[in-house]
């Protein structure tokens, strides 16, 4: 039944006209769930992991220029606000001064393209179901494309498969629920797959910044890409101190195998080690979900791997429709962008402020992005908001 599952879920992305190498990456996942891997991490096979502080380096304004002149940004742009009752780019929600996160994203690289004379090419990676939506709110911005570079790409998708036997879902009544992304690590197959990779190294960039969309702390800084450039390093997570409300998500910890950092998510951890997955004082820091990478390492890599990275699985458990309960259960075959960290030697993380760290997932988010909590410059970054004290007479 496995071989028989594998086929038609081969067949049936063939028929989409998906890259080869994205079909080959998903069957590598595919044998992978079918030999019963979880992608389970146990905290018997980790140990914590610090790391130095942006604060506390200091970083040359040369090398920091230069470093962003050879910089090309990537914003991960593929996700629906479904979890805040939209249908549509979670990216084209109205979020400060009548701008949505498109406009705040768009004017930030203009603004920085003016104050250092810098390129910065800016490149959406959307989904099937947000590229349209994106580039109609960005048409208005004449001066953001860059000659000879795409404003976007898109992400690969690849079928649900039916958590009874692995076979393709099918799904008449909306046959678009058939398929899903394959997560964030995706990034590096579309990367290559589209081309994309090669025309950035032909056109004379080094380095490239990867963020989520829905995060407008994440703006592609002088003094980080300046450490990035120094330190040698082919890949680099900025991280950000762990908070209560960050218990539930993932965080860095190094292999006791071999030394190597790693990215654990909350979904590859055992329930038998949720309570060290939330304590703080042992796993002092979350990914930002800001990555810098060597784009001449990472060409280097998915060649030697024949573009399978293989990075760590995330096994997801959904219904097929999302908005049904009683519709089929399905698996989602994922993998998470920051993972590659384990495969690069020198690779490397670096603690930043919580001011590049302010993520979107919910109304209450957007709320508090909204509300007096921040300010935003004219260069249209964020900042905490400074407290006023207030005197209260009784």
């Amino acid at each position: 039944m496995a071989d028989k599952g594998l086929r038609a879920a081969r067949d049936k992305m063939a028929a989409e006209g998906i890259d080869p190498v994205a079909i080959d990456v998903f069957a590598h996942y595919y044998r992978l769930l079918e030999h019963g891997e979880t992608g389970m991490i146990p905290e018997s096979s980790i140990e914590p992991h610090d790391m130095e502080s942006l604060a506390d380096v200091e970083v040359d304004e040369a090398v920091a220029s230069e470093a962003l002149a050879k910089t090309a940004v990537i914003k991960l742009n593929g996700g629906l606000g479904t979890s805040m009752g939209m249908d549509r780019a979670k990216s084209l929600l109205c979020v400060r001064r009548g701008l949505s996160f498109l406009d705040v994203i768009a004017r930030q690289i203009l603004q920085l393209r003016q104050e250092h004379s810098a390129t910065l090419p800016l490149i959406f990676m959307n989904s099937f179901r947000t590229s349209a939506d994106t580039l109609a709110a960005l048409a208005r911005y004449d001066d953001l494309p860059v000659e000879g570079l795409p404003l976007e790409f898109l992400q690969n998708k690849e079928p649900k498969l039916l958590a009874s036997d692995l076979t393709p879902v099918s799904w008449p009544a909306d046959p678009t629920l058939e398929w899903c992304p394959p997560g964030h690590g995706d990034l590096y197959t579309a990367l290559r797959g589209t081309g994309l990779l090669a025309l950035l190294i032909e056109q004379g960039y080094r380095y490239v910044f990867v963020s989520n969309s829905d995060n407008l702390g994440a703006v592609p800084d002088p003094r980080v890409a300046g450490w990035f450039a120094a330190s040698g390093a082919p890949f680099a997570i900025e991280a950000a101190r762990r908070t209560k409300q960050d218990t539930k998500g993932g965080h860095f910890a190094r292999r006791k195998s071999d030394g190597r950092i790693i990215l654990r998510e909350t979904a590859q951890t055992l329930p038998e080690d949720l309570d060290d997955l939330a304590d703080l004082s042992r796993h002092k820091f979350t990914s930002t979900n800001n990555l810098w990478f060597d784009l001449q390492a990472m060409v280097t890599e998915l060649d030697r791997r024949d573009g399978v990275l293989g990075l760590p699985l995330i096994r997801n458990e959904k219904t097929v429709d999302p908005a049904d309960p009683s519709s089929p259960a399905v698996i989602q075959i994922e993998t998470a962008m920051g993972a590659a960290i384990e495969l690069f030697d020198g690779a490397t993380t670096i603690e930043v402020g919580r001011d590049r760290f302010v993520p979107v997932k919910t109304t209450s988010d957007l709320l508090v992005l909204r509300s007096d909590a921040y300010d935003m410059g004219q260069d249209f970054v964020l900042s905490a908001a400074v407290l006023r004290s207030a005197s209260c007479v009784i």
